[in-house]
């Protein structure tokens, strides 16, 4: 596969105060556009990542697998020759760490696989960057996907990369919390080439919107199941 043209997709919720680090950190030379995608922010996340250096696109509609919907959008307006080869997700809390994105994206470039999971599992996890619901969470969801689909994943983590035309095949639809498993599970389906590559994940900037409260944690929780057996 020849270099392709790379696109990040970062969906962001009242992330005025990270969401600056996040593009500070970008890769330089490595992508082409980043499109933060506004989800119904309150705060100025929106002018802040514009004065980083994003392309900013607003969803008004609550919900992470809405915001990632809108930056497909955004970029399936392109004309097909402006269209990218290869998208990179990644969160807008500063959780990940963008200067690993090389790492990410090379077993696509180099060695044809489809989709590429960051795990924090393998990775270095700074002290309380997950919940206790979270790790149980990981664990119980990717078992799950071995055991139905045959896949062995060890994260459900927000950074990934995937080949764009591959990502338009799985017809993504969930619009909230079900977002990574479905992406995952479809893949699954379908045969991809995936793999996982270690992840550093560090506490977040500010309060998550949903392993931070209990009514986050347990509407989570219960899309992800509820994901994993509805595409069964």
């Amino acid at each position: 596969m020849n270099k392709p043209v790379i696109d990040v997709i970062i969906p962001a919720y009242n992330e005025e105060q990270s969401i600056g680090l996040v593009l500070a950190e970008m890769p330089p030379g490595l992508v082409r556009e980043v499109i933060v995608c506004n989800n119904a922010s309150t705060d100025r996340t929106a002018a802040v990542a514009r004065r980083g250096g994003a392309t900013v696109v607003d969803q008004p509609r609550k919900g992470y697998g809405s915001a990632c919907l809108k930056g497909m959008e955004y970029l399936l307006q392109k004309p097909a020759n402006e269209q990218p080869g290869l998208i990179v997700f990644l969160d807008g809390d500063y959780s990940d760490y963008p200067d690993e994105m090389p790492a990410l994206i090379r077993p696509i470039v180099e060695e044809g696989y489809d989709l590429v999971i960051g795990s924090r599992t393998l990775g270095g996890r700074q002290r309380g960057a997950m919940m206790p619901q979270q790790l149980f969470g990981n664990w119980l969801a990717t078992n799950l996907i071995k055991l139905f689909y045959g896949y062995q994943f060890t994260d459900l983590g927000p950074f990934r990369a995937i080949r764009f035309d591959k990502l338009l095949e799985l017809d993504m639809q969930d619009k909230d919390f079900g977002w990574t498993v479905e992406m995952q599970v479809k893949a699954a389906k379908k045969k991809y080439k995936c793999m996982e590559v270690p992840a550093r994940y560090r506490k977040r900037v500010g309060r998550s919107k949903v392993s931070g409260t209990i009514r986050g944690t347990v509407l989570a929780g219960y899309k992800i199941l509820w994901t994993i057996f509805k595409l069964l």
